[in-house]
């Protein structure tokens, strides 16, 4: 690959904030701009500093970006080997805050009086203003796609209902549930890995809702139970806010067999807003508040009261009874989920990297017959973000009191996370008017709350 003679914009990032970086990526060479990117530039077998040294001289302006864990290890290298080169040599240096920065983040010291930029807040877009700072011209622009089994899975004493309340007829349906039971090297030296599946046949009740010109919604029994929600400390990657583990009580609810699609979506509101265009694909770049209104929408279509899940309520569902990182056991590979495959997770094999949604249920699904639980698209919850579990629902509930009432949680990861952060614990939080091709949701369907 020829490297190019000059790059417009040099971005310093933590590598946790990968998944935004691509994104913003992206959208600069949309508007016709060169960015530095590591993974792009960094020759394998050469000094990196010797690479980043050599190309100060053809970098026109840098951002340095800053998101939930704040400033990483090899960004706090490149920011000390070279930022102050930068500023000295007079090359425009933008602090970015991420969406899932936090309140109070904390800038290199060199940053502290610059104006930044702030993809938290909503009022003014974001991209257009660091545009500004990158090309020095501000004017309106059109972006292509707005930013960033180790236990039996259900207990044979809790059954699912056995009719549906709004009086849609409950039908079976028949799936098979994989799950990895080992993975051992092979091949020349070891360095091949040969994973080994089992599987099961199960059975699931569900009832569909029509939305008109042949587009209907699937919602699966879940019957009720209790669970221990979070993470424990030995599960590797794992991130306090998965802490403490505690206790949950689920009554039992219905819920979506697939993330919402982009078909159901436009039956319901009319458009599609989605970058990876597909009927069957998961609808995305739809925010916290246009998922509401479209449970809003759905319930007057249907008269039936349909929500987003609460986060205890989604980890539940995902977990169908196990008790291991992933639904799927102690690991997954990129022909169980959409993630990128080029990261590996415990001994796992690395594979494909899709770069892109795929149609929902092209993987297997867990043991309540629920499908993309983990990878393909993070799934907005009702919840607000607290640090920790301290104080949290112990009866399912959304946990909306106190936390950082600017911000929504979100779970399962999606095409372009690494694995850790697909797994059943964990969590992501963005503004709820956020948009990104990363992002979706699936509906819950429950009769009461207590």
């Amino acid at each position: 690959m020829t490297r190019p003679a000059q790059f417009d914009v040099f971005l310093c990032h933590n590598s946790e904030d990968k998944r935004f970086i691509r994104d913003i990526a992206r959208q600069l060479r949309a508007q016709n701009l060169v960015p530095w990117l590591d993974e792009e530039q960094l020759i394998p077998g050469r000094d990196w500093l010797d690479i980043l040294e050599q190309d100060i001289a053809v970098i026109k302006t840098v951002a340095v970006f800053v998101g939930e864990e704040g400033v990483g290890p090899w960004q706090r290298r490149e920011i000390s080997a070279f930022l102050r080169e930068f500023v000295e040599q007079g090359t425009p240096v933008i602090p970015v805050l991420l969406p899932n920065a936090p309140i109070r983040p904390q800038l290199p010291i060199l940053l502290k009086n610059m104006t930044y930029v702030d993809f938290r807040k909503q009022e003014t877009d974001p991209f257009e203003s660091l545009l500004w700072g990158v090309t020095g011209r501000r004017s309106p622009i059109t972006l292509v796609q707005p930013l960033p089994q180790d236990k039996p899975p259900v207990s044979p004493k809790v059954a699912a209902p056995k009719k549906h309340e709004s009086g849609s007829p409950l039908q079976w349906f028949s799936f098979e549930v994989v799950t990895v039971k080992n993975v051992e090297s092979a091949g020349f030296f070891g360095r091949e890995k040969k994973v080994t599946l089992d599987r099961r046949s199960a059975q699931a009740q569900y009832f569909r809702e029509n939305l008109g010109n042949g587009v209907t919604l699937d919602m699966v029994a879940i019957p009720g139970g209790t669970f221990q929600m979070g993470s424990p400390d030995s599960e590797a990657e794992r991130r306090d806010s998965e802490s403490p583990q505690h206790s949950v009580t689920i009554a039992p609810f219905y819920m979506g067999k697939f993330a919402v699609t982009q078909a159901q979506y436009q039956a319901i509101m009319g458009n599609n807003p989605s970058h990876f265009k597909g009927e069957n694909r998961p609808v995305e770049q739809v925010s916290w508040h246009d998922a509401i209104a479209f449970c809003q929408k759905l319930s007057e279509r249907t008269g039936n009261p349909y929500r987003l899940p609460s986060e205890a309520e989604w980890e539940y569902a995902c977990r169908a009874g196990t008790t291991t990182p992933f639904h799927f056991g102690e690991a997954i590979t990129p022909d169980l989920v959409n993630f990128d495959g080029r990261f590996t997770y415990s001994s796992a094999p690395q594979g494909i990297y899709r770069e892109q949604t795929s149609d929902v249920g092209s993987f297997p699904p867990n043991g309540f017959g629920l499908y993309d639980m983990h990878g393909n698209v993070l799934e907005w919850c009702e919840d607000v973000y607290h640090e920790i579990y301290e104080g949290a629902p112990t009866n399912g509930n959304a946990w909306n009191v106190g936390g950082e009432k600017n911000t929504r949680l979100l779970r399962g990861g999606s095409w372009n996370y690494y694995p850790w952060f697909c797994r059943s614990a964990d969590c992501s939080r963005l503004t709820p008017d956020f948009c990104v091709g990363l992002v979706g949701f699936r509906v819950v369907w429950v009769a009461a709350r207590t």
